[in-house]
């Protein structure tokens, strides 16, 4: 029977030195240690900055013994490899791999990859999480050439947010919540029987579990290791569906929002797997309850100013606001299948459930694909409410805010016709996967931003995973749709075919 508490797999409180000499750091020292990075990124230091510090650091640190190197596919499915300190430290410049066994990468037959590492994104790791003496590091992709891989999305969105920031000064800010199921058994999604289905682990919802229920327990370990890791957390708790959960946490730029987003996931899996559990992503596990999103909360910031905000304007939101946010509106039927990139993603926009499946905005209707919280000069931004937990973080916010900016530096003319949207019968976003591709591929701002090749590719990974599943989503969900899940499916689940 699988443990049915946390401290019957691990002991809470981490240790300081495990009997390998390899260092556990207190949760404390963590998040101190963590958050001197942060600090130092969101204070420009530069990269080199970065990598003659943490070099020294990996040479004197005896405790630590490997460093985990993290990037991103296209669909989004989190890779990471544990490379040898030393190893790394004399061939950080020179870390290959076989870019053919990444699903919407490179040809056999022009297989070779680099990673370039981002130390940055240097990260001291919960031994009880990721094992003892590690560290992390994300990486972006380079091609054989040294040139940033255009399919990788990390590296498309830190290019993106760079050249917004030497062209104009702006800071891109963003905070996601992303929302999980906690579901019974470990593997849940590979061992899914859709005659069966689901079985939450928790009957409990919205601010109403006990306090020892394996649901709390899970969300306090959780954002235990998710504050060590310095996300500066704001608040913890059960969502409206029984096991669901959410964690919200402090905004941050818009690169380092979607490698929390990627770091939160591996996270809460693996400390659910240690309850004998699952947390699981997807947007709709389970019918006739409340599925999951990432809304998605997004401001700019110039000389210190959140422009988005005006205390005069429409919602108190500046006329830059709401270009931007028109912008988005305005294309939300070709940025839906990077929004929502699985079969599954299209049951959440169910208007039965507050589905975020109208292309609207509004400041209290849920239903609205953009709702306008109630904000400050501080905290003023729009919500982006149509993205599922399973997108790809780095392509999903790329897509946001190309579309955004493309209205906030919109000629009269241009704004105009995005404008009239508002005139119009309220339109729904694309309600399966088939009407997003269509919509994706006949798009010319899809074409412009994301580049043919990769539109091709992406396009292609999503309509394999269709043809996979019922063309009707019906009212059960199917095997098809979890197994061939881009986060779920593995060699031996994509054979069974």
């Amino acid at each position: 029977m699988p443990p049915t508490t946390y401290e019957t797999n691990v002991s809470i409180t981490p240790r300081l030195k495990s009997s390998e000499n390899f260092f556990r750091l207190s949760y404390e020292e963590l998040e101190e240690r963590n958050m001197e990075v942060k600090k130092e990124k969101n204070a420009g230091k530069p990269q080199s900055y970065f990598q003659n510090k943490f070099t020294e650091i990996l040479k004197k640190e005896k405790g630590i013994k490997a460093v985990t190197v993290c990037f991103s596919d296209m669909e989004g499915r989190f890779h990471m490899l544990d490379y040898n300190k030393t190893f790394l430290l004399d061939s950080s410049d020179n870390l290959t791999f076989d870019g053919s066994s990444i699903r919407g990468f490179t040809a056999q037959n022009n297989s070779d990859l680099r990673l370039m590492l981002d130390w940055s994104s240097f990260r001291y790791l919960p031994a009880d999480v990721f094992g003892d003496g590690k560290v992390l590091l994300f990486a972006n992709v380079q091609d054989k050439d040294g040139k940033l891989y255009m399919g990788d999305y990390r590296a498309n969105l830190m290019t993106l947010a760079n050249e917004l920031w030497e062209k104009h000064k702006i800071r891109v800010n963003v905070a996601p919540e992303v929302e999980g199921h906690l579901l019974e058994g470990v593997n849940a999604e590979h061992n899914f029987d859709e005659k069966s289905g689901f079985e939450v682990a928790s009957k409990g919802g919205y601010f109403n579990v006990l306090p020892q229920d394996r649901l709390r327990q899970f969300i306090d370990r959780l954002a235990e290791a998710t504050r060590a890791m310095a996300f500066e957390n704001e608040k913890d708790h059960p969502e409206v569906a029984p096991g669901e959960f959410e964690l919200n946490y402090r905004y941050t730029d818009i690169l380092l929002a979607a490698d929390q987003v990627q770091i939160y996931k591996v996270i809460a899996r693996q400390i659910a797997k240690n309850f004998g559990l699952t947390a699981s992503f997807l947007a709709k596990p389970i019918m006739k309850i409340n599925g999951n999103g990432m809304h998605t909360n997004i401001s700019l910031n110039k000389n210190g100013k959140n422009i988005f905000y005006d205390k005069k304007g429409e919602l108190n939101l500046s006329q830059d606001a709401h270009n931007f946010m028109t912008s988005i509106l305005y294309y939300a039927s070709d940025i839906c299948l990077g929004l929502n990139s699985s079969v599954n993603a299209y049951r959440r926009l169910d208007p039965h459930f507050e589905a975020p499946n109208e292309i609207k905005r509004s400041a209290v209707d849920r239903g609205s694909m953009i709702r306008i919280p109630i904000g400050n000069e501080k905290s003023a931004r729009i919500e982006v409410r149509t993205v599922a937990p399973d997108a790809n973080p780095y392509l999903a916010f790329y897509l946001i805010l190309k579309a955004g900016l493309k209205g906030m530096f919109a000629k009269p003319k241009e704004l105009k016709e995005m404008y009239k949207l508002y005139s119009q019968a309220v339109k729904k976003v694309p309600g399966n996967i088939y009407q997003a591709l269509k919509a994706f591929n006949g798009s010319d701002f899809i074409k412009e931003v994301m580049y043919e090749d990769n539109r091709k590719k992406y396009a292609a990974l999503k309509q394999a995973a269709a043809d996979r599943c019922p063309r009707e989503l019906g009212t059960r969900v199917k095997s098809g749709e979890i197994w061939y899940h881009h986060e779920v499916t593995n060699q031996m689940l994509w054979s069974e075919f």
